[in-house]
Order: C-alpha cells, then structure tokens, then sequence
C-alpha cells in the first residue's frame, strides 16, 4: 500500500457516507497475513471518517465477523484459508447483511476479477492502491457504487473490445492448417480425400468466419486467436 494519491476518481469525505448519524464508515478487515493486515489497519486508522471495527485471518472468519458486527464494509483479500475471499463474499451477499464486499487483493487476472463480481463484491482494488484512494474506495463502496482500481478497469475495458470467440468446424481447420502448410487448394483436397470445390467452399466459410479476404491472412487470424498451432511446433511443414 502506497500513500500517494493517483487513479480511483476523486478523493471523497468518507464521513459523508456514512449517514446522518455523523459516524464514521465501520469496516472489518480480512487477510490471512498479518502484516499486511496490520498494514491496511494503520494505513486507515488515522482517518476520522473511518472506524476499522474487527479483524479476520480466513473467509470463514470474515463471514462471522460480518455477522456479529454488520460493519458498513468489508475489505477481504482473495487468496485465505479455510474460505477464499470469494467465497466469503457469496456467504455475506446471500445472507441479505447490509454490508459491502471491496476486494483488496494482489491478483489482477481476468478469471478472478469475475469470480469476485459475480459473487457480489461492489469493488475490486489491488494492493499498491493509495491511502487517499483505499479511502474514496471505501466511501464509494459504503454507497453501494461501483469501485475498480484503474488496472482493473482497463483489464476488464481490454476483455469487451476483444474479438468474440469463433468457433471453426473440424473440417475448417483441417483446411486451414493445409494452408498454413502451404499447400494449394488441389494438394488440401489429396490430404483430405475432398474435392477441390469443396476446399474452396470451406475456405470462404473461414474468410467469413475471420472476417479476411484471403489465405495468408486467414492463417494469420486464426494463429494470433489461438486456433491454429503453428506448423514448426507441430513438427510439420512450414507455410510458404
């Protein structure tokens, strides 16, 4: 944890989140290390608008916590024994508590980003996120809003803009990779014991499938998208 501010939108009063009672944010903090534990406690405990009301080492601890002291958010790590921050999150969510889920974790990958949002957490932080932006963070989450550390946000931007999965039958990529070979249509249709026509057709299913124009192209899309192995670490003959 740093403590310079830079990213999560603009700093915001956490004690205007609070409610009119005028109290501060209550939050219960969840990571099985204790040092970095201690160190997001410390970091928070200087800010008038933030009361840290319990500690937990595993998910089944923060479930309990929650439980016994409904704080108005809570700040679980990902990676805990006995129950995974995950987890824990789906438990808090289903039990109907009021309190909010942030995810404060190391891991920034696309397969975890998702469990954490479909399990109910509002918020997704990493653990170089600033005190002035840990603490925004919490007032937004106290609201209900959504937070996302900026890496997160362009992880997540990066992943819709992606081209949508194709799907090319068998026959296609026998073809395909016959070119990728460097065979012509006449030699794909001796390999594959089919017309040479019917090469061709299953050509332009593929062009129109990667949206290309042409052969070399084709090979090309379809290697960078993972489809097609490339002829050298397959052992066989190089395209040409």
């Amino acid at each position: 944890m740093t403590d310079t501010a830079d990213g999560v939108g603009p700093h915001q009063d956490p004690g205007a989140a609070a409610g009119a009672a005028g109290r501060g944010i209550r939050v219960l903090v969840a990571d099985d290390h204790t040092v970095m534990r201690a160190g997001v406690v410390a970091l928070l405990a200087p800010e008038p608008g933030v009361e840290i009301v319990g500690e937990a080492a595993n998910g089944a601890e923060a479930v309990a916590a929650v439980r016994a002291l409904a704080p108005d958010v809570a700040l679980l790590d990902l990676r805990m024994p006995v129950m995974d921050g995950v987890s824990a999150t789906e438990r808090i969510v289903a039990s109907g508590a009021s309190t909010r889920v942030l995810i404060l974790t190391t891991y920034d990958t696309d397969a975890e980003i998702e469990r954490a949002v479909e399990a109910g957490a509002v918020g997704y932080l990493l653990k170089d996120t600033s005190r002035e932006q840990l603490v925004a963070a919490i007032a937004s989450a106290a609201r209900g809003e959504t937070v996302l550390a900026p890496k997160v946000a362009e992880r997540l931007v990066a992943r819709m803009r992606r081209p949508a999965p194709v799907a090319l039958t068998g026959r296609e990529l026998e073809v395909l990779t016959a070119v990728a070979d460097g065979l012509s249509n006449a030699e794909i249709g001796r390999r594959l014991v089919i017309g040479e026509a019917t090469v061709k057709t299953h050509l332009l299913r593929v062009f129109a499938k990667l949206d290309v124009s042409d052969r070399t192209h084709a090979v090309v899309v379809a290697l960078d998208r993972g489809l097609l192995v490339r002829p050298d670490a397959r052992g066989g003959p190089t395209a040409h």
